[in-house]
């Protein structure tokens, strides 16, 4: 039987993204790991509506020698302890290696459906950049993007914008409400 589920992105959705250089740099070290405000609730109400929740990151800077891929499976750990995370799938590699996994294309989400028996037709991916919607669309789910000066929603067609993780949630709930109600009165 397939789960319902739920992709995150990592930096910037669930936990704080720091300014650097134009854009913004991941958590070095489970030090500076500082979940975003309502994560642990809004995923809690995801899990109890029966989602699978699954982070998908591209975490590229291992590949640019910027950071250790020990230290972002320490992150990934800790996140995994502390939220109701069904798994974690992280792409290490950077644009120029073309890989399938790292995230405008959809190789993780389709890992992660295969290991973890998942439906992303009714899927829905939260991400804060046009490329987790890319992802999404690639992958036949349903794209929510978190607004950030670095989103650049001109370059992708998200379902739906959010402020943060809480409005994401507030409108996947929603509309899975929505569409059970229109089976049921079918």
């Amino acid at each position: 039987m397939t789960q319902r589920v739920v992709f995150l992105d990592r930096d910037g959705v669930l936990n704080r993204a720091f300014p650097e250089g134009g854009t913004t740099r991941p958590p070095m070290s489970v030090a500076e790991l500082e979940l975003l405000p309502g994560v642990p609730e809004a995923l809690t109400r995801l899990r109890a509506a029966g989602f699978a929740l699954v982070v998908v990151t591209n975490q590229p800077d291992v590949t640019r020698g910027k950071q250790t891929r020990d230290a972002v499976e320490e992150i990934n750990a800790k996140m995994h302890a502390e939220l109701p995370l069904l798994d974690v799938f992280a792409c290490y590699h950077d644009n120029a290696d073309k890989c399938t996994c790292r995230k405008p294309k959809p190789g993780l989400l389709l890992a992660a459906e295969e290991k973890w028996n998942l439906e992303l037709t009714t899927g829905f991916l939260i991400g804060d950049r046009w490329s987790d919607i890319a992802a999404a669309h690639a992958a036949g789910c349903r794209g929510v993007l978190i607004e950030t000066p670095f989103s650049q929603p001109e370059r992708c067609s998200p379902d739906h914008q959010a402020a943060d993780i809480r409005g994401a949630v507030d409108w996947i709930l929603a509309t899975v409400a929505a569409e059970f109600a229109g089976r049921s009165a079918a």
